[in-house]
């Protein structure tokens, strides 16, 4: 057995793998929640930053925060309500309706990635892929 092939040497080299994976995914679950957001303001426009929190089950002050950040991305516009100046309205942008019909991008780095290999490499990567869901948790 050569010494990189140890259950300990594949498991360090798994793991470095697996944080630069996850890494990856936590930019996508950004994304993720910001479709979420969009798709909620979408459904109820001209939204209310209270409706927008009850149709994602998230808190207020969360919500707030990310509807922030859309706004300044340009995918969410806020404006007062005509009928009640202390209520904001959200509506989509145009840019937010793109990003809405856009589709998603998964774990686009990995695909990237994985897109560069031959395809004798991805079979490989398949094989061990098919292996390692086989092992006992």
């Amino acid at each position: 057995m050569w010494s990189s092939s140890s259950p300990q040497a594949l498991a360090e080299r798994l793991s470095v793998l697996a944080e630069g994976i996850e890494e990856g995914r936590q930019v996508d679950r950004a994304g993720k929640v910001a479709r979420t957001l969009l798709a909620a303001i979408a459904a109820n426009e001209p939204a209310t930053l209270g409706t927008v929190a009850k149709a994602t089950a998230r808190g207020a002050p969360a919500v707030s925060r990310s509807v922030d950040a859309l706004v300044r991305t340009g995918l969410v516009e806020r404006n007062a309500d005509p009928l009640n100046r202390r209520r904001l309205a959200l509506r989509l942008s145009e840019a937010g309706r793109e990003k809405m019909v856009a589709p998603s991008r998964g774990n686009a780095a990995l695909a990237a990635r994985l897109h560069r290999l031959a395809h004798s490499e991805l079979r490989a990567i398949d094989r061990a892929l098919e292996i390692l869901e086989r092992m006992p948790r």
